[in-house]
Formats: C-alpha cells, sequence, structure tokens
C-alpha cells in the first residue's frame, strides 16, 4: 500500500516526463524542419547549378549566375566583377538596382574597397556589416544602404575569373555559414559554366576565322587581282577582331619587299569612311608596327597612334615563308577592351594564311605570264618565219609582173596591192617587236585607242587609215595619253573645218614618236582653228617635242607632231 508521499510525488513525475517528451517532440520537429530546409537549399542548389551551366553564350552565362545566386542565397542584391589584367574589374554585372538608380550613382565599381580585398586575396568574405570591415571606402552617393556582404571568388582551374558579390538577405538576417557554403558551391560551378561558355565562343571563333580565310584564299585562286583581295582581309580582320579600323600597309612601291624602308596604307576598312592618304607612311624598323614588319613577328599593345587615333591594337604581318608582303592592323577605340592572347593568336593564323594564298595566287599569276610570254614567241617566230616571208615573196612577184601589165590603169591597181602589202609587213614587224618585248598590253591600248578615234569619224562619205612601225611598247603612259588626244584632234579639225573625206594616220616609232596625219581637205585654204593648233603644240612642247603641217599633195594638210622618247 502506497504512502502519503508517493501519492503526492507521481503527478509530478508524470508532469516532468511530459515535459521532457514535448522537449524531444519540439526538438525532433526543429530538426525535421532543418533537414526538410536543408533538402531544399539542396534541391535549390543543384536547379542553380543546372540553370547557370545550361546555356552556352557568356554574356548571358553571367547573367543567369548573378540572378541564380541571388534566388539561391535570398538576397536583395547580387553582382558579378570580372577581373581584368591587373588591379581592376573590365566588366560589372549587377541585378536588384533598377537602371534609374544605376543612372545616379554614375560610374561602375573598379574595384576598390571591400571588392578590390576579395581581388587582392581571393578567398571567401563574409560580413554582418560592410562598413565595420578595413577596407571599406563607403559608398557613392545615391547608392542604397547596405550592411551585410558575402564575396566569394569565382575560379576557373587555377585563374580566377572575378568574384561573386551579394548584400543584404531578404530576412533581414546576416549571411550564415550555410550561405557561404552554398555561395562556394555555385562558385564553383559557374567556374566551370563560364569555362565551357568561353571555349564555346572560341570555337566559334575560330571557325569564323577560318571560313574567312577560306574566302580570300578562294578570292585569290579564282584569279581575282592579289592587291584588290587586301580590302577583303582588312574587312574580315575588323569584322573579327571587333576592331573599329583595320588598314593593310605593304612596301613603297618604289621598294623591294626584302630591303623596304617604309610602308604605306592602300586599303583601309571602318565603319565610318577613311581618306587613305590621311595615314603617314611607317618606317620599317621603327615603332611598333615598324619592328613588327622588319621582325616578322606579330604583336599587340594596349595603345597605338594610328592616324591621330589611340586604342588598343594588333600588329599582324602578312608573312610566308620568303618574305612579308605587308602588316594588317587591326585598331578599337579608345577605352576599348584589349586584345587577349588568343586573338593574337587566331588573328595572326589567319593573316599567315591569307599570305601564303597571296604568294600562290601571285606565283600563278606569274606562272601564266610565263605562259603568255612563251606563246607570244612562238606567235612572233611563226609570223617571220611563215607569213612574213610569204608575203614578201608574194610582193616581189606582183612587182615583178607590174611591167607586163596593160592597161595602165591596172598596172596602177597592182602597184597599190603592192605598196599595201608592204604596209602589212611592215605592221606585223611592229607586231613581232612587241611580242618579242612582253609588254604588248600598253601598245594594244594605244594602238587601239587611235584605231577606236579614226573610227568615231568614219562615216560613208569619210574614209580613215591608220599604219604603225616601231615598238609602240616602248611609250610610256603620259606620252600614250597625249598621242591619241593628238590624233583625235587633228583628225576631228580635218573633218569639221577642213571637210576631208580621206584621212590617213601614220605612227612610227624610232628614237622619236612620229604622228602623221594627212587629209584631202581643203588645207590652207578652208578656216584653220587656231586654238586647235594651239593644243597639239601645246602637248608637243610639254613633252620636248615639236608640231609643224604643210601642204599635202591631195591639196589637204599633213600635220606632223613628233616628241623624243626617252
Amino acid at each position: 500500500m502506497a504512502g502519503p508521499d508517493e501519492g503526492h510525488h507521481r503527478p509530478l513525475r508524470e508532469t516532468l516526463s511530459q515535459l521532457r517528451l514535448r522537449e524531444l517532440l519540439s526538438e525532433v520537429q526543429d530538426r525535421v524542419e532543418q533537414i526538410v530546409e536543408g533538402r531544399d537549399r539542396l534541391d535549390g542548389l543543384v536547379d542553380a547549378m543546372l540553370a547557370v551551366t545550361s546555356g552556352l553564350k557568356l554574356d548571358a552565362t553571367l547573367t543567369t549566375i548573378v540572378h541564380t545566386a541571388i534566388e539561391l542565397i535570398d538576397a536583395r542584391y547580387g553582382a558579378l566583377g570580372v577581373r581584368g589584367h591587373g588591379h581592376e574589374l573590365v566588366e560589372f554585372i549587377y541585378e536588384g538596382i533598377d537602371a534609374d538608380a544605376s543612372r545616379h550613382i554614375g560610374k561602375l565599381p573598379q574595384g576598390l574597397g571591400v571588392l578590390g580585398a576579395l581581388i587582392d586575396d581571393p578567398r571567401p568574405i563574409r560580413l554582418d556589416n560592410i562598413g565595420d570591415h578595413p577596407a571599406s571606402v563607403g559608398f557613392p552617393a545615391h547608392h542604397p544602404p547596405m550592411s551585410t556582404f558575402l564575396g566569394v571568388p569565382i575560379r576557373i582551374r587555377d585563374e580566377v575569373f572575378g568574384n561573386l558579390y551579394l548584400t543584404e538577405k531578404n530576412s533581414g538576417q546576416p549571411f550564415s555559414e550555410d550561405d557561404e557554403v552554398l555561395a562556394q558551391a555555385l562558385a564553383a560551378a559557374a567556374g566551370i559554366a563560364i569555362d565551357n561558355a568561353r571555349l564555346y565562343e572560341q570555337s566559334q571563333r575560330r571557325q569564323a576565322w577560318i571560313e574567312a580565310t577560306r574566302d580570300i584564299a578562294t578570292e585569290l585562286l579564282s584569279g581575282t587581282e592579289p592587291a584588290a583581295v587586301f580590302q577583303v582581309i582588312a574587312e574580315q580582320a575588323r569584322r573579327l577582331t571587333e576592331s573599329t579600323i583595320a588598314v593593310v600597309a605593304v612596301p613603297a612601291e618604289e621598294d623591294d619587299e626584302d630591303s623596304a624602308r617604309e610602308l604605306v596604307v592602300v586599303e583601309a576598312a571602318s565603319a565610318e569612311p577613311v581618306d587613305i592618304a590621311a595615314f603617314a607612311p611607317i618606317p620599317v624598323g621603327v615603332g611598333i608596327v615598324g619592328e613588327a614588319y622588319a621582325r616578322r613577328a606579330p604583336v599587340r599593345t594596349g595603345d597605338l597612334d594610328l592616324a591621330g587615333a589611340g586604342g588598343p591594337a594588333m600588329v599582324l604581318p602578312l608573312r610566308t615563308t620568303e618574305t612579308v608582303a605587308g602588316v594588317v592592323i587591326t585598331q578599337r577605340s579608345a577605352g576599348g577592351a584589349p586584345f587577349s592572347a588568343d586573338d593574337l593568336s587566331m588573328a595572326a593564323a589567319f593573316t599567315d594564311q591569307a599570305a601564303l594564298a597571296w604568294q600562290l595566287a601571285t606565283t600563278q599569276r606569274r606562272m601564266h605570264e610565263l605562259d603568255v610570254l612563251t606563246d607570244r614567241d612562238r606567235i612572233a617566230r611563226d609570223l617571220h618565219d611563215h607569213v612574213i616571208q610569204r608575203l614578201f615573196a608574194a610582193g616581189l612577184a606582183l612587182q615583178g609582173a607590174v611591167p607586163r601589165i596593160r592597161p595602165a590603169d591596172a598596172q596602177r591597181r597592182v602597184e597599190q596591192c603592192v605598196d599595201d602589202l608592204q604596209d602589212v609587213i611592215s605592221e606585223i614587224r611592229t607586231a613581232i617587236f612587241d611580242l618579242h618585248s612582253g609588254s604588248s598590253a600598253g601598245s594594244t591600248r594605244l594602238r587601239q585607242r587611235i584605231d577606236a578615234a579614226l573610227t568615231q569619224f568614219a562615216s560613208d562619205g569619210v574614209r580613215t587609215s591608220a599604219s604603225y612601225s616601231g615598238p609602240l611598247s616602248v611609250i610610256e603612259p603620259a606620252i600614250a595619253d597625249h598621242a591619241e588626244a593628238v590624233a583625235r584632234e587633228a583628225v576631228s579639225n580635218a573633218v569639221r573645218h577642213g571637210n576631208a573625206t580621206e584621212i590617213s594616220v601614220s605612227v612610227r616609232v624610232d628614237d622619236n614618236l612620229t604622228i602623221e596625219i594627212t587629209d584631202n581637205g581643203t588645207g590652207f585654204n578652208g578656216p584653220i582653228t587656231e586654238s586647235g593648233l594651239a593644243n597639239l603644240r601645246l602637248r608637243a612642247e610639254e613633252c620636248g617635242g615639236t608640231l609643224s603641217f604643210e601642204e599635202s599633195p591631195s591639196g589637204g594638210i599633213v600635220v606632223v607632231w613628233q616628241v623624243p622618247l626617252p
């Protein structure tokens, strides 16, 4: 039978047991809630990792990292600073501050204060009050107030790409150790995502460089003039390097590639119109550009003065196995992003391939020219050995038959045929000389230009003829221009003012260039335009020559324009 004390203590023990049970249940519930919360946060971390690693565009990936970090850590503000080559941030992606507030704040952070501390020592920083940190320098005007801070570095293998910054938890509490662990885990995933995006963009850029190289090689090998392809090279280099301007400079015309003294800009590509004359000659071996050409080595620089404008630039020699055809210079505007080592490597590979294609195309053109010269020699030999000899024999046969021909009218016609054969032989000999000289392009142009001038005035009532003797290929372009103008004006005067119906032009090349225009017009009895003769005389005097005219046997005028040849 229980005593009175035992009955008194039983309710007390039961009460204590119930209290302990409630405490235990409460503790279990807290543990369960922590487990659930931890599981939810782990699920959130997994989702965040999947989100930041899902894209391949670098800019979009950086923005996703900031947004995902804010949601995962439940922060009000977030940012990602990309480190430059020194102690600075070259890019700053943020979320939580609207555009109006950002405009009032002004310049983006440059990596000073607490942000700079994370750059100097890339280890996580967690602060309950930013202002208490020794490196704190405060906030600029119009900046929203911030107290709590969490910063973690983002690494890509051994390289610190940048830092992830979070401030102000939405709950108003400081950042916890768990928040720091989650932020570090997210930063690790972000590093992988950024690396993948950079590799993808790099592969895309390499593909673009390869396609540009292929296009230029196709242009060159399809027969496009090598010099014309320099414009394509400049355009592609500017586009692929995201430059403001790109120029191509080659040795001056009077310089040999192996002993060039200065480079001149021959092509420029820019979004704005560019005057090539504004670019001064570049001395070889002097300055960044001249040294890159002389050493056959590509270089990049943070600042290059190009026609009065500065900015980051690359100098890329157009080098082949034997020589350097010139240099390509690409430049970004002042304050633009500097060129990276990858930029230099890919651009140099492009210019090397373009230079090799240029060399191959140039060699191909020279071989073609050699084939043409060989054909010309063969044609000239055949003309001399076969055609001229047969024409000469025919002329001799006709000339021998002249005394036996009756009546006199037929005799005169045969004599005219003999004279015509002699003129044909003379023209063929001139053509043979031009073929042997290997530079018939200029002479052919002069011959065609004079023939074209005569054709303009030929009609049913006007007969024109032209004969050529001597090597027209030795005539310089400037003198050829004068010669065409003289023939055109003299024929025009004969037709319009002398009423001529027959005009012959004789072009003879020896020590002098002599152009003789004979017509059957009214001669000195008709009107003579002093302005026309003055123009002919002035052209002769400019070339150190003379102009003379006399009456022709047919009653017209013979104009003789003669200038010495160098």
